[in-house]
Parts: C-alpha cells; sequence; structure tokens
C-alpha cells in the first residue's frame, strides 16, 4: 500500500471519527438513565427522564415526562451526535458531552432546549484479578531498542497490529510504522532515562507515544491530539 499515513487515517484516527467506516465504527455505550428539566412554552418546568441502552452497535430506549412514557421508535449517533426518535412529530437531538446530552426536543414545529445528566451508570465489569507488579524498566543504557517490533495498539478495545521499526543514535530516535492502512515516519523521537517517546502524523493531528521496557517488551501509551488515548504493546519481531 502506498498510502501514508498522512494520506489514510490509522486506525487511531478511524477510532477517533467513530462511525466514519464500518470495519472500525462505534458506538459508545450510553447505556443509563438520563434526567433533567424541560421548560416547554406556556408550561411549568417538568423533570425528564431517558433510560437508554446501547447493545450491539444499536440504541434503545424510552422517555418519561410526569406520568407519561414514550418508546423509542429510532436511535441513530453520528459524529458525537445522538437522535432519538419517538414518533413523527417529537425528536431529541443532543450532543454526548461526556455523561451529558446537550441539545434540543422538537414538538412538532416547536423546538426547546433539554439537558439531560447521566445518573445511572451502565453496569460495571467484573474487576479484573490483581495484576502482578511489574518489572522495574530496563536502564535505556542497557536495552537495545533497534530493529523491528510487532506492535498492537488497543483503540477502544479494538486491537489492532502494527510494526515498528525503531533507530537509536544516542538519546535520538528515528525510523518508521506500518499497517494495513500504510505507513508513517517516526518523527521526534527519544530514548532516554529508559523512556521511550516519539510521535507519528495523523490525517487530523499528532498521535503521540510513549513506552517504557518491561520484562524485554514496549509497554505505553498513545494521545491522539488530545481526543483519544489507549495503550499499545510491542515485542521484538524475531
Amino acid at each position: 500500500m502506498t498510502n501514508t499515513l498522512l494520506n489514510r487515517p490509522s486506525l487511531l484516527t478511524l477510532t477517533f471519527l467513530l462511525a466514519s467506516l464500518v470495519a472500525f465504527a462505534q458506538v459508545p455505550d450510553l447505556s443509563g438513565t438520563y434526567e433533567g428539566t424541560v421548560k416547554m412554552p406556556n408550561a411549568p418546568e417538568g423533570k425528564v427522564s431517558i433510560d437508554l441502552k446501547s447493545e450491539g452497535g444499536k440504541i434503545t430506549g424510552r422517555a418519561h415526562h410526569g406520568p407519561k412514557t414514550i418508546e423509542i421508535t429510532e436511535a441513530t449517533y453520528e459524529n458525537g451526535t445522538l437522535t432519538l426518535q419517538f414518533d413523527k412529530d417529537h425528536k431529541y437531538t443532543a450532543k454526548v458531552e461526556g455523561d451529558k446530552l446537550v441539545g434540543e426536543v422538537s414538538d412538532g414545529a416547536t423546538k426547546f432546549p433539554l439537558e439531560l445528566k447521566k445518573v445511572t451508570p451502565a453496569p460495571a465489569a467484573a474487576p479484573a484479578p490483581a495484576a502482578t507488579p511489574a518489572a522495574p524498566a530496563a536502564p535505556a543504557a542497557a536495552f537495545n531498542l533497534n530493529g523491528e517490533w510487532d506492535g498492537t495498539a488497543d483503540a477502544q478495545g479494538q486491537p489492532f497490529p502494527f510494526l515498528l521499526t525503531l533507530k537509536v543514535n544516542g538519546e535520538t530516535v528515528t525510523g518508521s510504522s506500518s499497517s494495513q492502512l500504510g505507513e508513517s515516519t517516526v518523527k521526534d523521537g527519544s530514548w532516554k532515562d529508559g523512556k521511550l517517546v516519539f510521535q507519528l502524523e495523523g490525517q487530523n493531528g499528532v498521535i503521540s507515544m510513549s513506552a517504557t521496557v518491561i520484562e524485554g517488551k514496549l509497554s505505553g501509551e498513545f494521545d491522539y491530539a488530545g481526543q483519544l488515548q489507549g495503550k499499545w504493546v510491542a515485542v521484538r519481531k524475531n
């Protein structure tokens, strides 16, 4: 594949764009109860709640306003915007901002603002077993990073393999990263005090990567333009 990561999005870019490609489309888990207060024209304020359930990329649920309950007939999530259709005259469109839904309700031709906050989190996953204390990172001077490394990035639970090639000259690190999506050059790389730091250029921003050597493996984190964070690991290629 001849296009570079400067011209084609990496997995991190795809993850950040969420539903931009079917292969990596991810609808966030919005499961839970969201509550707020609505002020409709010519009516007193009233409490509103929406129960949402995310499963298999599909969103379902219902809304409660006073004694009334109305089912969601259609729900879509795209580019950070959630749209809930209740019937032909009622719709709620909101931006997902952390644990808040900030948007407006359409009641026929009338529209009014509605902000909801999550009060019941989605069921938590079972706690992971206690981790064995990690071995100390190898001193920089005692470990040779030169060569090829088979890496895997974890972006919102989606593993993505890539090949990392590193060349160390003193404290300066150069090289490249490649995957089925293309190649990118390592820039601003350094290997100092047992810590590897470098950057890759994505289509929509810089991907900052860092790692230390633990039991012969590179283990670290990535940050995509301050918008998405995750972990990655790499083992030396035989």
